[in-house]
């Protein structure tokens, strides 16, 4: 297990595939934001910060490139400087540059952080933001209470918040390994490198409920559904003599199912699709199908199935010897066909923001972007916190359909949306 004091990390499972496919084209960054009630004052968030990060010795490291593997180096002086809001969020790391793997920022009433995400997943992440928010309210004189998730500054860390953890967990006898056709790729017009396009939707939590309720599923799977629909129309307008499966790419958090407190990466993902070929469907028979493959895949069996198979490519002894460049160049590979091939997007739902009653008066929402994909494709994000959920489109292509038929579908499906976006056009 992790010494939060130790001088360096192995990378855990996740980590070193981020690390091996990252490149300057292609951004494993994603964002996480808090919108607040008033206007962020910059110095006392950079104390905020100041206060917050040795409470994560985790992310107070820099990648480092060995031999045979790549590795985190501890640097405890490390504390991200708080910066003015940038146009194109998650920006690629550029290891050449020693570009920093964790940073904030700050816009008007906007706190962002952005994280590369061989640190950690989105429930690692949200635990940072929480802690960085409450401090920040601190500093302003209101009194937060180490809650819902907010670590306390005070106390040293906690040497399971920096465990790997599916090593404690890859001991199925049976092991999973994905096995999957090519799927749909919505590839537009490229931007110029590198332009990030983001289109938000801001609706009701309790509309959007409503209306999954109506079909038998959760807003996840009501959602994922609505995103296979579009990508379905999208195909389907390209006149294809043959069309591919629409497939989603979406991550599961396993602490639910493999307790742990890691703030690291500890995360699976499953595949919910649509082959097309076998006919015509109605959306209720997307929703439906889309309920069933989430409940039969997401499974306590299953997942360790998967964990097992992954960290044991980890641990041959063979793989062991290989040069790290190699490896990399293999993992990279890997990536393109068995990473990317086979999804048609990425959908991430991290589910509900908790926060201690003391913040809630004091942030409106809360937000998430993901970065660029390998192949520039648009990909989509959602988060919720009391009554309100911010769903993201985020991409390198010009054209915005795919964003305009999923929400034009969401307002006939009751659900009025209020639109934000940082296209020019």
């Amino acid at each position: 297990m992790a010494q939060p004091w130790q001088d360096w990390y192995r990378l855990d499972n996740a980590a070193m595939v981020y690390s091996a496919i990252q490149r300057d084209d292609y951004s494993a960054v994603y964002r996480f934001s808090v919108v607040m009630d008033h206007t962020v004052e910059p110095d006392l968030l950079q104390r905020a910060v100041q206060r917050v990060m040795p409470r994560f010795p985790g992310f107070q490291v820099r990648l480092r490139r060995g031999v045979f593997w790549s590795y985190f180096d501890a640097d405890p002086s490390f504390v991200p400087p708080v910066e003015p809001d940038i146009a194109n969020p998650c920006q690629p790391i550029r290891f050449s540059s020693k570009d920093r793997l964790l940073r904030v920022f700050y816009y008007g009433p906007r706190i962002s952080i952005e994280l590369f995400h061989a640190l950690a997943d989105g429930a690692g992440a949200l635990v940072f933001l929480k802690t960085l928010a409450a401090e920040y309210l601190r500093q302003r004189g209101v009194e937060v209470p180490c809650t819902q998730g907010v670590l306390d500054p005070d106390q040293p860390p906690d040497p399971q918040e920096w465990e790997d953890a599916y090593p404690r967990y890859a001991i199925s006898r049976a092991r999973r390994r994905l096995k999957a056709k090519a799927a749909y790729n919505y590839i537009g017009t490229p931007e110029p490198f590198y332009t990030l396009n983001v289109t938000m939707g801001v609706f009701s939590v309790e509309k959007v409920h409503a209306a999954a309720k109506k079909y038998g599923v959760s807003i996840t799977e009501f959602l994922a559904a609505g995103l296979i629909q579009a990508l379905m129309a999208r195909q389907r307008s390209e006149g294809r003599r043959r069309e591919k499966p629409v497939a989603l790419v979406i991550p599961i958090n396993l602490r639910p199912y493999f307790p742990s407190k890691t703030l690291r990466n500890f995360i699976l993902t499953t595949r919910p699709f649509i082959d097309p070929e076998l006919g015509d469907y109605t959306f209720a028979e997307i929703a439906a199908q889309v309920h069933h493959y989430m409940r039969l895949h997401i499974t306590r069996q299953e997942m360790q199935a998967y964990i097992t198979q992954n960290v044991g490519l980890q641990r041959s002894p063979l793989l062991r010897w290989i040069p790290r460049p190699l490896k990399n160049w293999g993992m990279a590979a890997g990536f393109r066909m068995l990473g990317e091939k086979p999804y048609s997007a990425t959908f991430s739902n991290p589910g509900v923001f908790q926060l201690p009653e003391a913040m809630q008066q004091h942030i409106q929402r809360v937000e998430m972007i993901l970065g660029q994909s390998y192949s520039g494709r648009t990909n989509c994000s959602a988060i919720s916190m009391g009554d309100t959920m911010a769903l993201s489109f985020s991409g390198t292509m010009k054209e915005a359909d795919l964003e305009r038929d999923f929400f034009r579908w969401l307002v006939r499906e009751g659900v009025p949306v209020k639109i934000l976006s940082n296209r020019k056009d």
